[in-house]
């Protein structure tokens, strides 16, 4: 997506940086609806501490 938004890019480590910057925001900070309404890294971070707490139970 945000490298076909722009046309023509510097030099490859410029397309680098914007798709490293896009991952970012689409895993850290894009809010996710189906899975309430949170960015996929905290609902990742739920999952595995879900995971913890049943460990301790057994």
């Amino acid at each position: 997506e945000v490298i076909w938004r722009q046309r023509s890019w510097p030099s490859v480590s410029a397309v680098e940086m914007a798709t490293l910057r896009w991952v970012d925001w689409y895993n850290n900070h894009r809010l996710f609806g189906p899975i309430g309404h949170i960015p996929p890294a905290e609902a990742e971070d739920n999952y595995y501490a879900a995971l913890e707490n049943l460990d301790m139970a057994a």
